[in-house]
């Protein structure tokens, strides 16, 4: 993987992680029930995906090219 790769996939999980607060306010503010249920399902599993990525990203370390 290039650095302008590595630089596109944390910006991917940058992404993820604004989607998921955006999800748990709307599914914490707005919504009840399951429909509440499933967008706070979809907000962790946002986090969970956006946090392993920014894993990878940070310990690869830099990338020389």
């Amino acid at each position: 993987m290039t650095a302008l790769q590595n630089m596109w996939v944390s910006f991917i999980g940058l992404f993820l992680m604004f989607v998921s607060t955006a999800a748990a306010v709307l599914g914490k503010e707005k919504l009840t029930g399951v429909l509440r249920f499933i967008v706070m399902t979809f907000s962790f599993i946002c986090l969970v995906i956006a946090g392993l990525i920014v894993f990878i990203v940070v310990f690869r370390g830099p990338l020389a090219e």
